[in-house]
Order: C-alpha cells, then structure tokens, then sequence
C-alpha cells in the first residue's frame, strides 16, 4: 500500500446542497421492492441457474410477497431467452405481479428483449446505458451529447415495440447506469430527453433507476445525489425513483435507506446482497431494518430459515453466519455478560404490561423469524453462567437460583475446558445430573420411597427405605416438618449433618402434567457448602429428593476433603 494513497485516489466530491432536507426525514412506510436475483444475482455466482432453481427462486419471491422481479437479461443467450418466455407463458405468474428483463440500449438486444416477452399480462423492459465519465472517455469514447442520444434512440425503441404489442399492460425503466459516478446535470439531462419520448403520466409513470453501480463514496453523499435529482427533475410526479446500489464499500443497505429519506420510492436488490462483486443490496436487511422500526416491509420472512434453504441451493453459496437477521449466529450469545444480559431480558419481557420488545443484544424478536429461543445462548469456554442456565430451563423447566448458577458454572467451565469445544444442551444436561446425582449409578442415596406421619406431639416422622451403596435399608427420623425429619434421619442414620441454608422450590410445566423442581442449599458443620437438586411429580418428593441429592453431595465432598487432606 501507498504511504501517500493520495498521489493515486482522490477523495469523491461533494454535493453542492446546503439546504439538504433527508437528514431529518425519518422510514415511515416501506418502498416498492425489486428482486434482481434471478438477473444481478445469477449472473454472480459461479454456476448459473438452470431452469429448475431459477423456477425455485421465482416461487420463493412470490411466495414472500415480492410483487416486481427481474427475471433476466434474454439477449445474455437462447437459455436465459427460452426461460423467460416459458414463464411469462407458463400461467407461474399471478395478476398482481411484475416481471421485468433488463436490456442495453441496443436495437438488437431491445427487440430480442420484446420477443421474450410475447405473452405476458404486465411487464417492465428496463434499459440501460453509462454516463459517467470513466465511462464516456474510455470504455466508449464517446461525447455526452453522443451517450445521450443512445439513451434517447433506445427510448423510441420501447415505446415502438411495446406499440406493436398492446396485449400487454407495458412499463417502461430506465437506468442512467453509474449515476453514483456521473455528473447530476448530465444524468437530469438523459433521463428528461427519456420522459420527453416515453411521454410518462401520474398514473402511468417511467422507472428511473438511480444505481451505485460502483459504490465510490459515503451514504450520505448518495443520499445527496438522489435528493438533488429528485428536487431538480421535471415532471417528477410522473416518474418512480429507484435506487440500485452496490457494496464495493460495505454500505450498500445504508445508501439505499438514505436514499429512502431522500426521496425515492422503490429498491432493488437481492436475497442476502447477492450480486457483482461485494453484492447488491440485501433487501432483507433494508426489510427488517424497517420491521424493528415498527413499519411493516410488507414482505414475510417469518420462516427464514428456508428462506435461507432456498437461497442457498439456488445460488450454491452459503449465507455468512454473521449476516444481518439471517447468519446462524447472529441471534446467539456465548459471552457470559451477553448471555446474562439476554437471560434477564426475556425474564423482564415476561413481566412487562405491554407487547413492546426490550431484550439485550437482540433488537428483533428471533421468533417473529422463525428461529427458537433455545438457539439464542450457546455455552462455550467464554461463557458465564447465564448460558447454561439459560439452556436448562428451556429444555428442561429449570428455574436455578443465583447461588446455585455460581456452584454448576465451575462444572461447565471444567467441561467446556476438558473438551476444547461448543458445549450442547446434551452436554449441560449429563454435566448437571452428574453434579447433583440426578439418576445417575455412581451415587451413595437414592431414595426408594417413604411415607410421612404426623406425631401426637405435633413433630412429623419420615419413614422410608433408602438404597445406600447399592443395598435398600429401613430408616426414620422426626422432625417440626418434612425438611428437618429428613435430614434427622440422614444425620441418625448415616452420620450426614447438614443444615439448609436456603430452600426453594417451583413447579416445570402447568395443569395435570405439571412436575415439581427443589433446590436445596447445605452447609456441613466443618464450613463446607453445596446444593441438592431434586426432580418429582410431587412437590414433596422433590424436596425429599433434593436432600438427598445434598447428601451425596456432602458424601462426595467429605470424602474429597479426607483425601486431600
């Protein structure tokens, strides 16, 4: 790279418009929309579509209610002409949609364009040619008034063909390509001599088509180019303003909402920002960004995942998992003070008065799209204990306290570090019935079953059979509840003191098939604490259980304590 880049580039100049109103306009209702993917798209990727998967994608825009698509270029070859025409015939096309096919402004290829076309209810012929200077002076070597009759003798072509053709309800777009790049007095010139042959009305207006087509300078700087067009065009009732903008510099999505705030009426783009180069802009994201703003984009990616699906099978390229609204890991947390953040997020959510969407990190409701909320926190090495925690209450009901999220978390992170890897909700869940003896063989305690009684004195007794080391014994005790019976009786009969420092309690699931979750917190005579965790059908069970998911824990950490020692 150059020490002093600016012997090389010059920075792009500037707007001349200080009374520029778009700063201060906000989104408030979403634009018409143009999918390009089966043109910019497909002539972007390595393999082109064939007749199947371009089939598959037109199904997919209508289906998420895109209403005006850009079915190809027919003078590209007698495939992309052969498909164009089968559907426009094939009766795939309902009466309230588009299709449009793009074309240069050459006689050959405008006719050839027409021809696809034969058949069809409603159709756009775009067209196209360059203006700006790079353009002019080296690829065509042309004057402006020589490029401006090319975009004038293209436009009669449109209204002759379309003439001999009045079965079709015809539209008419033409794009001053690398407008972004070209004088505005110039592009205003071109597309003016286009209005004055197509002759357009409020009711039957043209398409200018305003493209970024090399993106060269910063979004605002497009948004001043098409505020300034807009401002400065004559008869701008009678022309729809659409914008077209590429990602050379990453800001594709942000020229196009600019571009919104500025005036214009329509985007097109594609899929995931499939396109030339860095790609096109992605409608979904410019959708989405308006949905989180309250305005409906009136297109549906409420399963997109197979959005997603599609996309990616037609295409044969993968959607990045950090792509905006659709990446797999764009709605996942694996930092720990993310991954508390959210949790404490959706709790408050479920307390709130109003339906009004306020979690961390995730500015849009994963679920309006489709995805479950289990996918949200993932534990990995770098997690807290706010991802497991997370994990096992929406697989499992568990509801862990605070302390007990701190005393699993070391178990996590012994694991996460012992297996170098992503940790799932098998993971956790064998790591969490292991840590507190939920049904696992290597155990001393396990309870077989116990009936409760009521003493004369007012103190309850607990009598039960309780396997111990693999052998069921009789036992008993009496206590003021069914706590303190138990725990005399684990202390009488198997020399296991404890005291309850904290007890709580909460029921998994509702009505009939409802269980019951207990969380016990212990702390030994020498100082030593811990939790018990106990699973039941019956809330007194759970309790019970939980003791004596305590107990094997104070066994466990005796024995360890010995040993140390």
């Amino acid at each position: 790279m150059l020490r002093d880049p600016s012997a090389k580039y010059r920075p792009f100049p500037q707007v001349d418009l200080p009374d520029r109103q778009w700063p201060t306009r906000t989104i408030t209702t979403p634009p018409r929309w143009l999918s390009t993917d089966l043109r910019d798209g497909n002539q972007s990727i390595i393999d082109p579509m064939d007749r199947a998967k371009k089939t598959r994608f037109f199904e997919l825009l209508l289906d998420i209610g895109v209403k005006e698509i850009e079915v190809g270029f027919p003078a590209a070859g007698q495939t992309e002409f052969d498909f164009i025409n089968w559907l426009v015939n094939s009766g795939k096309v309902p009466d309230d949609v588009t299709v449009q096919v793009l074309t240069q402004a050459r006689e050959d290829l405008i006719r050839r364009s027409f021809e696809s076309l034969e058949g069809a209810r409603s159709a756009t012929v775009h067209l196209y040619n360059a203006l700006s200077p790079a353009w002019r002076d080296i690829v065509f070597r042309m004057s402006r008034q020589e490029v401006r009759q090319i975009a004038v003798k293209g436009a009669q072509l449109l209204v002759d063909e379309a003439a001999k053709r009045p079965d079709t309800k015809w539209h008419f777009q033409y794009s001053p390509e690398t407008f972004s790049t070209a004088e505005l007095d110039f592009s205003l010139e071109v597309c003016e001599a286009v209005m004055k042959v197509v002759g357009p009305t409020e009711d039957w207006p043209i398409i200018l088509n305003l493209p970024a087509t090399v993106e060269a300078a910063t979004p605002n700087v497009y948004a001043d180019q098409i505020e300034y067009f807009c401002r400065n065009l004559p008869n701008r009732e009678a022309a729809v303003i659409s914008l077209h903008t590429h990602n050379d510099r990453g800001t594709g999505v942000a020229a196009a909402e600019l571009g919104l705030m500025a005036g214009a009426d329509r985007i097109e783009g594609c899929l995931f920002g499939n396109g030339e180069r860095t790609g096109n802009c992605c409608i979904v994201t410019v959708a989405l960004n308006m949905y989180t703003q309250g305005i409906d984009p009136g297109l549906d990616f409420s399963d997109i995942d197979r959005v997603i699906e599609t996309v990616e099978y037609c295409n044969a390229l993968p959607v990045h998992e950090r792509h905006p609204y659709g990446g797999e890991l764009v709605f996942t947390a694996f930092s720990g003070s993310h991954q508390d953040a959210i949790k404490k997020g959706f709790e408050a959510q479920g307390q709130q008065n109003d339906d009004l969407w306020r979690v961390p990190y995730l500015p849009i409701d994963p679920a309006d799209l489709g995805r479950n909320y289990e996918a949200v926190i993932r534990v990995n090495s770098q997690s807290g204990k706010g991802g497991f925690a997370w994990v096992l209450e929406q697989r499992h009901g568990l509801k862990l306290p605070k302390r007990l999220q701190i005393d699993f978390s070391r178990h996590v992170q012994q694991l996460a570090d012992q297996l170098g890897r992503e940790l799932n909700g098998d993971d956790i869940w064998e790591a969490f019935r292991k840590a507190y003896f939920l049904g696992v063989e290597k155990r001393r305690f396990r309870l077989v079953d116990y009936a409760e009684s009521r003493a004369s004195d007012g103190t309850r007794m607990f009598a039960g059979t309780v396997e111990v080391d693999g052998e069921e014994q009789s036992v008993s005790g009496r206590g003021k509840g069914l706590i303190s019976s138990v725990l005399a009786t684990l202390r009488d009969s198997f020399g296991v003191a404890m005291e309850v420092i904290d007890y709580s309690e909460h029921a998994i699931g509702s009505g009939v098939d409802a269980n019951a979750a207990a969380y016990i917190e212990w702390e030994a005579p020498d100082g030593r604490t811990g939790w018990g965790v106990g699973l039941d059908e019956d809330v007194a069970t759970a309790g019970v259980r939980a003791l004596l998911s305590a107990a094997n824990s104070a066994s466990k950490a005796g024995k360890a304590g010995t040993k140390a020692k």
